[in-house]
C-alpha cells in the first residue's frame, strides 16, 4: 500500500478515535454528575441491547403483514407485541408504536386530523405549553391557527371553567392539552361538556407523564375525554428516544392517524429503538406502578425541601406537584440562566425555563428551572436523598467555592452505581468498548 494512502488511513482512524473519545467523555460527564432534565431517562440493559441488534439496519414501511419490502417476518411480529403490550399496559384500544419520537408524534396527529387554516386550541408556552404546538413548531408549520387556554399562573394548569368558554366561543376542531412542564393533572373531565357541545376531537400529549399514566398514576386521560394520547417514550417512561401513539376512538378516526404516520410524516420507524421500546413496555407492566409511585415522591419531597430552603417553588397551593417535575421562580437567585448554569459547574444538570410571569421574554434568559425526578429515581434515590440534594442545590447557590460542592455532589452520584425498575442490574453510564 502507498505511503500516501497508509498516512490518510491513520489519519481517518485518529478522526474516529476523537469522535468515540468524545462520547467516552460524556459518559463520564454523566457518570460523575446528578441528571434532573425532566425530559431525559436511562434505559435497561434489555432495552439497550435492541438498539444494537441488526433491526437497526433494516426497514419495514407500512403497517404489520401490509408492507412495502419483504424481510420482515420477524419484525411483524416484533410490532404486533408491541402493540398487544402497549394495549395491555394502557389500557389503549389502539397502539401505533412507528413514531420516532414525540414531536413526529404529534405531527402525525396534526396531519390527520387537521387541515391548513383550521383552529386548534393549545396550552400557552409561558403556561408550560411544548414548542411543537406553537406558531413557529409543528402546529405553525401545518399553517393551523391557534387559541392558547386561560391557566392559573401558580399551578401552570387549564383552569377548567374558563377554558369550557373558551372552547364554546370559538370551536376549534381539536382541543389538545399536555405539557413540557406538567405539575398537575388536566382536568379532562370537567370541560368534558364543551367537547360534546364543540364536536372536537381531544388529544393529550403525554409525552412527559406516560410512565406515570403506565404505573396507574398522575390521570387517564383515555377514560376521562381524550380520543388519542401521544408521547415520547425516554421521559417518565424509561425507554429509548422514540414515539407512541394511543388510541381510544373511532376507526374513521384511528386511519386518519395512521395515515399521519405513514405516509405522512415517516418512512421506515427505526425498528431497533421500536423493539426496546417494547422491552420497556414489559419492564413497566411489572415495574411501572412502584417506580411512579418513587418518582412522585422524590418530587415532591424535592419541591418541598427547596422551598424550605428559601426557594421560590410554583404550585405550593396544591403540595408543589403530582408529577416528576418542579419549577421555581430563582430571580432571587440571578434567574434561569445564571442558575442553571452554576448549578452546571458543580455537576447538577438541569434546565432553565420560561414560566408565567416571562410572557414574551426571551427564553434563553427566563425567571425559573425545570427539575425532573425520573432519571435519579431510576437510579435509586429516595427522599432522604432529595433532601440531600436540595442542600446541595441552595449551598451551590450561595457558594463561593465551587470545588468543595462539586467533592459532595460526586460523593452523592457515586452511591448510586445500579439501574433500578427493570430485570437484570447494570452499572449507569457505562460506554460499551467494541474493542473488547
Amino acid at each position: 500500500m502507498p505511503d500516501q494512502m497508509i498516512e490518510k488511513n491513520y489519519t481517518f482512524f485518529n478522526e474516529a478515535m476523537e469522535l468515540r473519545n468524545l462520547a467516552k467523555k460524556h459518559q463520564e460527564f454523566f457518570r460523575n454528575d446528578i441528571p434532573l432534565i425532566a425530559s431525559e431517562n436511562i434505559m435497561s440493559p434489555l432495552a439497550k441491547e435492541m438498539l444494537l441488534t441488526d433491526l437497526g439496519s433494516r426497514y419495514a414501511e407500512g403497517l404489520p403483514h401490509h408492507r412495502y419490502y419483504q424481510g420482515n417476518f420477524y419484525v411483524d411480529e416484533i410490532e404486533d407485541k408491541i402493540i398487544e403490550l402497549s394495549n395491555r399496559l394502557f389500557g389503549s384500544k389502539q397502539t401505533d408504536p412507528r413514531p420516532i419520537s414525540g414531536t413526529n408524534a404529534n405531527m402525525a396527529v396534526i396531519y390527520g386530523f387537521l387541515n391548513p387554516g383550521d383552529l386548534i386550541a393549545a396550552p400557552d408556552l409561558s403556561g408550560g405549553g411544548h414548542i411543537s404546538a406553537a406558531r413557529f413548531g409543528a402546529v405553525g408549520f401545518r399553517g393551523l391557527d391557534i387559541k392558547t387556554y386561560p391557566y392559573d399562573p401558580d399551578t401552570m394548569t387549564v383552569l377548567p371553567d374558563e377554558a369550557s368558554k373558551m372552547i364554546i366561543r370559538e370551536k376549534p376542531k381539536v382541543c389538545l392539552f399536555g405539557q413540557s412542564v406538567f405539575l398537575f393533572p388536566t382536568p379532562l373531565k370537567e370541560m368534558n361538556d364543551a367537547f360534546q357541545e364543540v364536536g372536537c376531537r381531544v388529544w393529550y400529549d403525554g409525552a412527559h407523564v406516560l410512565g406515570l399514566l403506565a404505573g396507574g398514576r398522575f390521570q387517564d386521560p383515555l377514560r376521562e375525554g381524550a380520543d388519542v394520547i401521544t408521547a415520547s417514550t425516554h421521559k417518565t417512561f424509561p425507554g429509548p428516544q422514540h414515539g407512541i401513539i394511543l388510541g381510544s376512538t373511532s376507526d374513521e378516526n384511528w386511519k386518519a392517524v395512521q395515515r399521519g404516520v405513514f405516509p405522512g410524516t415517516l418512512s421506515n420507524h427505526h425498528l431497533n429503538s421500536m423493539a426496546a421500546l417494547g422491552m420497556t413496555l414489559v419492564e413497566e407492566l411489572e415495574f411501572g406502578k412502584s417506580y411512579a409511585d418513587q418518582i412522585i415522591k422524590n418530587s415532591k419531597t424535592l419541591a418541598e425541601e427547596l422551598a424550605s430552603l428559601g426557594m421560590n417553588v410554583l404550585g405550593e397551593s396544591r403540595g408543589y406537584t403530582e408529577s416528576h417535575t418542579l419549577v421555581a421562580d430563582v430571580t432571587n437567585f440571578g434567574g434561569g440562566k445564571k442558575v442553571s448554569e452554576t448549578l452546571e459547574s458543580v455537576g447538577i444538570i438541569l434546565n432553565k425555563n420560561l414560566l408565567p410571569v416571562d410572557h414574551n421574554k426571551n427564553s434563553q434568559n427566563p425567571s425559573g428551572i425545570r427539575i425532573g425526578t425520573q432519571e435519579i429515581t431510576r437510579i435509586g434515590f429516595k427522599e432522604s436523598d432529595c433532601k440531600e440534594l436540595a442542600s446541595l442545590i441552595i449551598d451551590s447557590l450561595k457558594a463561593s467555592d465551587y470545588d468543595h460542592i462539586k467533592e459532595k455532589v460526586r460523593d452523592l452520584k457515586g452511591r448510586f452505581n445500579e439501574i433500578h425498575y427493570c430485570y437484570g442490574r447494570e452499572k449507569p453510564y457505562e460506554y460499551i468498548n467494541v474493542f473488547n
